[in-house]
């Protein structure tokens, strides 16, 4: 197994301006091409923070990975930190030179000292020519520990891994094969799913299998892993047969693999059966009909959604019974499921969901935080649910959608 380790330059990391996606985006990466990520940390823009950081991670680490503190502003000072810490010095690297000139003279903009001097590289490093900007990666080797610099912008990066890094990480190293498999639950939490499958995860070891849960808002993922133990055929087949024993087990709360979402998956039920959507949300305030049409290709089967957020709105728009208002309360199964039916009705479709409750962050006429309805209509009828959830307002409006969007997938079977 060979380690890496992930260092991030900046101090607008550590004083929270700017979130670390480089980090996450690097680990997956890594972890998929047999390289396990031991350590990721953040570090202040200082020559001495840079200079023990890469001291400490190259005593653990065969693989050393470093962004930020590339770009042409004084700041900037990883390049020259490396520089003196594998006792190189810097100089013009001709064919850098002549890409960051053509750089500018296509933008019609002029090419400053700043700018030249980014074709200055450490005369013992292996240039990383980064296509997508003026920054440079480096490759350094010291000890056996190889040390790669690259820039802090992510896409710059993600070329930089993606064509330069990781082909010259599988030549210099010999990599495992690690077979990963992904299973998307809802509808049950981390504990109750873990006592429901604590037999078949006894057995797994024997396999050299490792499960990791994942939970986020609204479901827990499931991730069986194997490093290396076998051949890449042998790993798949043992993965895939404890994936259909466990399938078998908790079948009825899986929706999905890998990088699915609940929407994705609703969205291709609804396109493979030609089937129409639309809806009615009260609390959860367009984010369900957001989730829809983040889909590529979601104008196939869903027709739109009304917000009905106020009383007012549910009575006068949407054409909500007010005798029933009046009797349920706003905040009810029936009014939910009679939203769901309004929405179906109006947008002439064949499935509509619905939300009405409390999101947060406060109680509303004796109804607690976190007490919301979703509901469906479809051709099987009406159904409804109610959640109870906790006080994070942006949290429960999350996972009532994809709470609506579960009864229509669970409908289909």
């Amino acid at each position: 197994m060979i380690f890496a380790e992930i260092i991030s330059i900046g101090d607008e990391l550590l004083i929270g301006q700017t979130i670390n996606t480089n980090a996450a985006w690097m680990g997956q990466l890594l972890n998929a091409s047999g390289v396990k990520v031991a350590r990721a940390s953040s570090i202040a823009d200082h020559q001495n923070a840079i200079t023990e950081a890469v001291s400490d991670a190259s005593q653990r680490a065969s693989l050393v990975l470093l962004t930020g503190g590339l770009g042409p502003t004084k700041d900037d000072i990883t390049k020259k930190t490396l520089c003196d810490y594998f006792g190189s010095q810097l100089v013009i690297d001709q064919a850098s030179l002549d890409r960051i000139t053509e750089f500018f003279e296509r933008r019609g903009l002029p090419m400053l000292e700043v700018n030249r001097q980014q074709a200055l590289v450490p005369d013992n490093c292996t240039v990383l020519h980064n296509l997508k900007g003026t920054a440079n990666g480096m490759w350094f080797e010291k000890d056996g520990v190889v040390v790669v610099s690259m820039p802090g912008v992510p896409y710059e990066m993600e070329y930089l891994m993606t064509e330069e890094v990781m082909p010259r990480v599988a030549k210099r190293f010999q990599l495992p094969s690690i077979i990963h498999r992904t299973i998307l639950t809802a509808g049950v939490g981390e504990s109750f799913l873990a006592e429901k499958i604590k037999d078949w995860e006894d057995c797994l070891a024997g396999d050299q299998i490792h499960l990791a849960y994942l939970p986020s808002p609204g479901m827990v993922k499931l991730r069986m892993s194997s490093y290396g133990s076998g051949s890449e055929e042998e790993q798949k087949a043992r993965i895939a047969a404890r994936e259909k024993e466990l399938l078998n087990i908790i079948g009825g709360y899986v929706f999905g693999f890998e990088k699915d979402s609940m929407s994705s998956v609703v969205a291709k039920l609804l396109r493979e059966n030609n089937l129409t959507l639309s809806g009615a949300e009260s609390c959860t305030g367009g984010m369900i009909a957001h989730l829809i049409t983040s889909e590529q290709g979601s104008s196939d089967f869903y027709r739109g959604s009304m917000v009905s957020y106020s009383i007012d709105a549910k009575l006068r728009v949407l054409g909500l019974n007010e005798s029933l208002l009046e009797e349920k309360t706003v905040y009810s199964e029936e009014v939910a499921i009679e939203m769901a039916q309004l929405a179906r009705s109006r947008f002439d479709t064949d499935y509509a969901f619905a939300t009405t409750g409390v999101a947060g962050p406060v109680d509303v006429d004796g109804v607690k935080v976190g007490t919301i309805w979703v509901a469906i209509a479809g051709p099987k009828g009406a159904k409804c649910q109610m959640l109870r959830l906790g006080n994070n307002r942006d949290r429960n409006i999350l996972m009532a959608s994809n709470a609506a969007l579960n009864l229509i997938r669970k409908d289909f079977f």
